[in-house]
């Protein structure tokens, strides 16, 4: 019993892409044995030259172990891979990106072939995993128990975090803030945009505009207590009314510059719609309430 306690996991991962690729190595180099299906066999025998076993099925590999870990290229490739495996008594762990509406679905479906489920969204690019310090991890939903289980194991490649019982909810948190990321993108291209044509070294102008985000970012804590208690002029500093008499500069800007304004617009027509409907002493959090259907 103490040696089996001692060893480490065994896993099968289905699908070696960029992400599936690291996270064999990931595995491999922290000493777990590892079972490996991919749909195309030729990228399975980098993974066997360094220890890896190469199943000729994805019946096969999740036959060889009790934790299987999926990373395909999107729901559907879950389902057709894993068509002719018998799921029984196995651990199936879903890295694949997916919506919380498929999440909960795959969840489901597995149950009903006899496996325990838990679903994962990754929070890194395939160079930081099995990279001590990277800053990625991977958001855990559905069965505690059974990230509890192998929470060793499944932090060999990134970071774990565990959000919740609902299966859909690490799909929901990875797609929440990937989408305030394109956000942030989407400001910073305008930024540059604005100064593209002029005599600004876009390098020398980039620190700035980094050092000026970060400085922002703590703003999500107001939003979030200011959602929580639904008192939306909680500790405002520049209140509603006051930002929208401001947006014309924004747009006159943007037309001097020979910039379009459209990644602006619509949150600026957000922002007037909740001056017309909320309080203009509130922050800009009731522009949250609108988006919801």
């Amino acid at each position: 019993m103490e040696k089996e306690a001692l060893e480490k996991t065994s896993v099968t991962l289905l699908g070696l892409g960029a992400m599936g690729g690291a996270l064999a190595r990931a595995w491999l180099t922290a000493g777990h044995r590892l079972t490996v299906w991919n749909r195309t066999p030729a990228r399975t025998a980098s993974v066997v030259a360094e220890g890896g076993r190469a199943a000729d099925s994805a019946a096969e590999a999740v036959a060889a172990n009790t934790l299987v870990v999926v990373c395909l290229l999107d729901d559907a490739s879950v389902g057709e891979a894993l068509a002719d495996a018998d799921l029984t008594g196995r651990d199936l762990v879903n890295l694949t990106t997916s919506t919380p509406a498929q999440a909960r679905a795959r969840a489901e479906w597995a149950r009903e072939r006899g496996a325990r489920y838990l679903d994962g969204g990754i929070m890194a690019v395939p160079p930081m995993i099995g990279v001590p310090g990277s800053g990625g991890y991977v958001f855990y939903s559905g069965s505690g128990e059974l990230f509890e289980r192998y929470r060793e194991t499944l932090a060999v490649p990134a970071g774990t975090t565990y959000v919740g019982e609902d299966p859909g909810f690490a799909a929901l948190h990875d797609v929440a803030l990937l989408s305030a990321m394109y956000g942030m993108f989407a400001g910073a291209a305008h930024a540059f945009a604005l100064i593209r044509k002029e005599d600004i070294d876009p390098t020398a102008f980039a620190p700035l505009l980094a050092d000026w985000l970060v400085a922002m970012a703590p703003a999500v804590h107001q939003t979030a207590d200011q959602l929580r208690s639904g008192d939306y002029t909680k500790g405002v500093v520049s209140n509603l009314a006051m930002q929208v008499a401001g947006t014309p500069t924004f747009l006159d800007t943007a037309e001097q510059q020979g910039v379009s304004p459209e990644l602006l617009t619509p949150y600026f027509a957000l922002m007037r719609r909740r001056l017309t409907e909320g309080s203009g002493d509130e922050d800009l959090t009731g522009v949250i309430d609108l988006l919801r259907r």
